[in-house]
């Protein structure tokens, strides 16, 4: 009788041994996640296009590549300026995203809705809201609007943009 309950607590103690694996992976794989916006350490990271202290979560942003590498920038205008630079940036795996200027959570940056004439650490000026409203615009109108700006008096001011070119339609 002993040692058939000693045969079951071995069988007991192996499968959870084989379980260990993949415990462990599922435990390490939330801290590295995939997808989302990253933790940032306020105050104490760099924005990846100007190289400043990334401090205030309401101009913030992100952008994840295709590769899951996260960049972090203390503008979003800094970021859109950076994506235009990547040949990458507008895959659809690439996500984007914002502070809120109202909230200081994380949104999407392509479904933002985003609204000119803020403070911002750069002076880029945008500002995004996760809903419409009077004065607002979308992703597209406000990326146009930062690429036609360029690179604010902060940050690369010998710079000048690389593509001169419009698009018709």
């Amino acid at each position: 009788m002993c040692q058939h309950h000693g045969q079951t607590h071995d069988v007991s103690r192996r499968r959870f041994l084989a379980l260990v694996p993949g415990m462990v992976l599922a435990v390490s794989a939330c801290g590295q996640s995939t997808t989302g916006p990253a933790e940032i350490k306020w105050g104490r990271e760099t924005c990846e296009y100007c190289g400043m202290i990334i401090d205030d979560p309401h101009f913030a942003a992100q952008v994840r590549g295709a590769d899951h590498k996260v960049h972090k920038f203390d503008d979003l205008g800094d970021a859109v300026l950076w994506m235009a630079k990547q040949g990458w940036a507008d895959d659809v795996a690439v996500e984007f995203w914002v502070g809120g200027v109202e909230t200081g959570q994380w949104l999407d940056g392509r479904k933002a809705f985003y609204i000119d004439g803020q403070h911002t650490p750069m002076a880029h000026g945008y500002g995004a809201l996760d809903t419409g409203r009077s004065g607002t615009v979308d992703y597209t109108a406000m990326k146009t609007a930062v690429l036609a700006r360029g690179s604010t008096s902060r940050c690369e001011p010998s710079e000048t943009p690389s593509d001169t070119t419009t698009r018709d339609g």
